[in-house]
Parts: C-alpha cells; sequence; structure tokens
C-alpha cells in the first residue's frame, strides 16, 4: 500500500523508551492520517478529562498518506494534543519540509507520552533513533536553536528542526511549533504541550521516499495539478504577493477587523499594509514549502530605520492584520519586526496581536492601567509599546503573564465586563477574517472543533468566489452577506475541508484543484478505491470523531457561539449593518449534522458514520 510507512514512533519521555506502532487498513482508509488519526488515538488511549499541561497528556505528530509524495502542496503535518489555551481538541497544522523528511526516514507519525526529567531533544535519522540532551538548548529562541542543531548534527547533509522557543518553555497558552523558524503550527498552544514536557526540539532526515499504489498514474496527474495550480488566479496572487494579498481587497469586502473588531473600514490600512507594499518595499525573494508551485512564503529585508534586519521571514497577512489593523498600527516595519519576535520566542501570532488589541481596548476603558501594564501605554496605535510587550508576554513578565493566558482567560481575571471585549469562540481568538462580511465564515468559527478556525473547511474559498466545488454538491455562487442557505454551504464545506487536515493538504492548493483531483490524489498514493462521496462521508466521519470527543471533554450547544462584536453591526464599510444569523444557521446546520439539541451527535448519526463504539463518556 503506497502513501503510508508503517510505522509510528513511540517516545515514553520519562523512560527513553522508543517503541513502534502501526495503523491497521480499515483506520487508514476511514481516517486517512494527520489530525484524524491522532483524535481517534487520542481517544481510544487517554481520559478525555486529562489537564492539558500534565504528565497524562500526550503530544501526537501526525502526517498523511499524502505527506511527502510529489503532488503540489503535500507538505503538511499536524502536532495534536488537549489545547491549555482552549481546554478542548487541539490540533495545528505545519508546512515546509518536516512532514516530508519525517515520512523519508521512515515514519508516519511520532507520539510522545509522559514528561522528560530533563530539557531533550530527539534525534532521527532514517532508523537511528535518540533522545539527546538539550540542556545547551533550553532558554533559546527557535531561530538559535535551528542553526545550531542544524550545525552540529548536519554531517554534510541538512535536518529538518522542529522547535520550541522561550515561549513554549514559560507555558504561554499559544505558544506555536517551528519548522526552522519559517514554518508554524501556530494555533491552540502545543508549543506549550511541548514546553511542559521538556521537549526543545525534533530533528529528521531520511533518505527513503514515499511509494504510489499507482506510481504509472502519479506522474501524468501530478504535472496534470501543477498546472492546473499554476494557473488558478488565487495561486497566481499568491506567488506575487504572498498570503498578504488579502489586504486589500478584503479591505473593499467587509473582511477586514479593525481596532478589536470596532471598525469597518480604514482604505489606508490597504497603502500601508498590503501585499504590494511588503512586496515592493520589503521583499528579497519568494519561496515554497515541499512540493509547491505555489511559492507563497515572504523574505523580506528592512535596510533603514528603527527595525532595520537582514533578511528575515516576513509576515503573512494574518500577522500584517492582527499586528497591523487590530492595533491601529500602519507601520510596516514594526509588524515585520514583531512577526520576527513571535517568531523567535515561537507564539501564534493570530491569537498574541488579539490577546494585545484585547488588551488595548481595556486600557482605553480603564480595565487596564498604566499601573497594571508596567507603565506600557497600550495606547491605539502604540507599536514601541507592543514590541516592548512581547518578550513580556513569552517570559510571563509582568503585564505579560497575564497576556500569556490568552484573551478568555485574561477577560476572566480581569472581570468588570471586560469578557464583552474578547473576540474567540471556546477559547481560540478569531483569525483576520470577518464574518459580518461573510455570513458563512461565522458558521465556521462556531462549530469548529478547535474553537474559532477558518481552515477546518473550504468556507473562505468557496463563500469569496475563489472557487467552486458543484462535483461536490455545492452551488456555483453564493451570496456573502445573508445566512440563507450557509448551513449547507458549511456542512459540505467542512466535510471537504476536514480532511485537509488528515490527508495533509495545504487548503491554498486545495483550493487550486477539483474535489475530483483530490479524490484522484489519493486513490492513486493510497491504493484505495475511493469515489469522491467515500471521501466526503469520510470527512463527515473525522468531524464527528472529533465533535465526540469535543463532547466528552465538555463541549455543548452552549459553546457554539459567535462573540458580541461579530454579532454587532459595524458602521461603515462594505459590510455595514450586516451581522450573521447565527441562532438560524445553526438549527439548520445541527439538523444537517444529526446533532441532538445539546450539540452532542445522536446515536444514529454516529453508527450510520461508523463510530457507534464511541457514544459513551
Amino acid at each position: 500500500m503506497g502513501g503510508y510507512t508503517n510505522c509510528i514512533l513511540e517516545v515514553n519521555l520519562k523512560t527513553g523508551a522508543i517503541t513502534h506502532s502501526q495503523l491497521d487498513n480499515e483506520t487508514k482508509r476511514s481516517l486517512l492520517g494527520g489530525s484524524a488519526v491522532a483524535a481517534k488515538l487520542f481517544l481510544e488511549r487517554l481520559d478525555p478529562g486529562v489537564e492539558p499541561l500534565s504528565p497524562a497528556n500526550t503530544l501526537f505528530i501526525m502526517t498523511g498518506p499524502l505527506t511527502g509524495t510529489t503532488f503540489p502542496g503535500v507538505s503538511r503535518f499536524a502536532v495534536c494534543a488537549k489545547s491549555p489555551l482552549t481546554g478542548i481538541w487541539g490540533e495545528s497544522t505545519c508546512g515546509g519540509y518536516f512532514g516530508a523528511q519525517l515520512k523519508f526516514a521512515g515514519y508516519d507519525g511520532i507520539i510522545f507520552t509522559d514528561v522528560a526529567p530533563k530539557p531533550v531533544y530527539l534525534f532521527i535519522d532514517d532508523d537511528k533513533v535518540e533522545l539527546r540532551d538539550a540542556f545547551h538548548l533550553w532558554g533559546k529562541g527557535i531561530y538559535a536553536v535551528t542553526d545550531e542543531l542544524q550545525k552540529s548534527e548536519a554531517g554534510g547533509k541538512k535536518f529538518e528542526v522542529l522547535s520550541i522557543g522561550q515561549a513554549g518553555e514559560h507555558l504561554v497558552k499559544y505558544a506555536a511549533v517551528s519548522n526552522n523558524g519559517v514554518h508554524f503550527a501556530g494555533r491552540v498552544g502545543m508549543g506549550a504541550v511541548m514546553g511542559f514536557k521538556k521537549l526543545k526540539a525534533i530533528i529528521t532526515r531520511g533518505s527513503g521516499k514515499v511509494e504510489y499504489s499507482i506510481p504509472e498514474k502519479a506522474r501524468e496527474l501530478r504535472k496534470e495539478l501543477i498546472k492546473k495550480t499554476k494557473e488558478h488566479m488565487t495561486a497566481q496572487s499568491l506567488k506575487e504577493l504572498g498570503t498578504d494579498a488579502t489586504m486589500s481587497m478584503g479591505m473593499m469586502t467587509g473582511d477586514i477587523p479593525i481596532k478589536n473588531w470596532e471598525i469597518g473600514e480604514d482604505l489606508e490600512f490597504s497603502e500601508t499594509l498590503g501585499g504590494h507594499i511588503l512586496t515592493e518595499k520589503y521583499l528579497t525573494r519568494s519561496f515554497a514549502c515541499y512540493s509547491c508551485p505555489i511559492a507563497c512564503k515572504r523574505v523580506v529585508k528592512i535596510k533603514e530605520g528603527p527595525y532595520q534586519t537582514e533578511e528575515i521571514p516576513g509576515p503573512e497577512y494574518e500577522t500584517c492584520a492582527a499586528f497591523g489593523t487590530m492595533l491601529l498600527n500602519k507601520d510596516l516595519a514594526a509588524i515585520i519586526r514583531a512577526n520576527y519576535l513571535c517568531n523567535d520566542y515561537g507564539m501564534d501570532t493570530i491569537s498574541c496581536g488579539a490577546t494585545i488589541a484585547f488588551a488595548m481596548e481595556c486600557y482605553e476603558k480603564g480595565l487596564l492601567s498604566a499601573q497594571d501594564t508596567g507603565g506600557l501605554e497600550l495606547a491605539w496605535g502604540n507599536v514601541k509599546a507592543v514590541i516592548e510587550l512581547l518578550p513580556k508576554i513569552a517570559l510571563r513578565e509582568e503585564i505579560g503573564g497575564l497576556l500569556a493566558e490568552g484573551s478568555r482567560e485574561a477577560a476572566r481575571r480581569i472581570g468588570r465586563g471586560a469578557d464583552k471585549l474578547t473576540v474567540e469562540v471556546k477559547g481560540l481568538e478569531v483569525p483576520m477574517h470577518d464574518p459580518r462580511g461573510f455570513h458563512g465564515m461565522g458558521l465556521g468559527y462556531a462549530i469548529s472543533n478547535r474553537g474559532a478556525c477558518h481552515l477546518q473547511h473550504m468556507d473562505l474559498y468557496i463563500e469569496q468566489g475563489m472557487t467552486t466545488y458543484t462535483e461536490a454538491g455545492f452551488e456555483k455562487d453564493y451570496l456573502a452577506q445573508t445566512s440563507e442557505g450557509k448551513a449547507k454551504m458549511h456542512y459540505l464545506s467542512e466535510n471537504l475541508g476536514v480532511l485537509a487536515s488528515a490527508a495533509p493538504i495545504c487548503i491554498f492548493a486545495l483550493g487550486c484543484i477539483t474535489a475530483d483531483d483530490f479524490t484522484g490524489m489519493l486513490r492513486i498514493t493510497t491504493g484505495f478505491d475511493y469515489t469522491l462521496n467515500e471521501l466526503l462521508e469520510c470527512g463527515e466521519r473525522i468531524w464527528l470523531l472529533k465533535r465526540k470527543l469535543n463532547n466528552l471533554m465538555g463541549i455543548t450547544r452552549e459553546d457554539d457561539y459567535l462573540p458580541l462584536k461579530i454579532l454587532s453591526p459595524v458602521k461603515e464599510g462594505a459590510a455595514v449593518n450586516s451581522v450573521p444569523d447565527i441562532e438560524k444557521m445553526l438549527s439548520e446546520y445541527y439538523e444537517l449534522r444529526g446533532l441532538d439539541s445539546h450539540g452532542v451527535p445522536k446515536r444514529e448519526t454516529l453508527e450510520k458514520a461508523g463510530l457507534g463504539s464511541y457514544r459513551g463518556g
């Protein structure tokens, strides 16, 4: 069977024991891999009530059948555990080259149990696998760790490094995990789980390759899909301007959150923070993840001014909004600096920027004072204070210790109505796309299994007209600012989108091909005679599995909400007076998905999906 190595590393960090396991063929066919398999293994092995920052919480790093093949966009892997930020199922995916190298070394994934008695890193060089002392790396940032491990271990051949920075060591609830300081599994705090386990890094390289079940068809399909991807307007935009190309168009459609979601439009941001400005003023080159023809990644250089730097990774759109529009900051050079600091300390830029925006509004409204902030003036647009604040968050110093908890917990501790200023779902700060401009996205945020998420479904592509999947049951066009028909759209979108974290495949690449193309990739790779309908059923099964796991962790219908700010209309811009009807969409969605009034999958729903044994709890 192609696409799998049939070997998972199991590492007991307490004892140092390293063993092997593998997946059965039924699990492979029904769940593919990635975060879906991680959720299944978690549910089978762990008590859902486990504390996220405890020895009992298990960390899963999982590839899928497409990882390491040569199809476009197949660099990704998943990092999963119970989230310290949300307290529920946590997963984050990452691009780069680590996933492919792990497969080339002969492993479908790694499972880490317990806690190391002292800092360690895992060394993988084909079948040579061992835990090594990381005392000399503890306390260092991601760039220093990556550089040191690559130089000390390379032996003439490059290793891929997966590591955490000081934020993970200090258990910042939204600490990230990084591949080479460029690619990030950013969301839900997987870096804090690694930090608690005293696992500083994993390095890997391999000499093997991923086999196809039908190799004679793989080359032909690969050639066709690369051509199709390169010709797609979205891929061309991403290649030319990076993900920040979204800024200008989003400002015209009501997609960009401004001043902690208070303002609907400020066109000046398009001319100060947009992708064309990043490209013209700072870009030195672009680059790609493994096996990707898009090359949306940016390398930038600031030649003068207070943030002058040599070549460093450039910010994504989400960072430009989180540290730009959300904070009323129009200094793109300062955003590049903030992005670099978040990268090096290892912090999710979405949650970090959103939590700072929340703190700025608390400061404006008198819920935080200069005494609370250690003298930092957290006024709108004061980017100097933001730059000073980032190391305090990463190291949990002064006000940083509060903000390191994330906006939901910070609001709980502040009290006095601070919770009304947060913009989160299930504890995860909302990404930088405004559902007042696109109502289906609001349902996606409310119902997503890891908290507010724009990557566990295809709503962003479908609702904004970037692609259609009529073969998968979608209509050709959807009106943006209406809640009519969005429950069915999102239901279909989710069934397709969750497969992206199971196959896995980059959502940008998936958005440039058809659902039939995606089916062909999996059929040729695995040898399973998938039909599109079977894969969509697989997507439904994956969503229900994760939902059931979250139910066992305490999630009910009360947790499927949108924050007050998103349910409050803006007074300017393309989305003026437009608010999602979340109750209508949720009621229709629950019926489609087969959930009861408490938000729990019905018995017949689970049995139809082949999950009947997971009913209890």
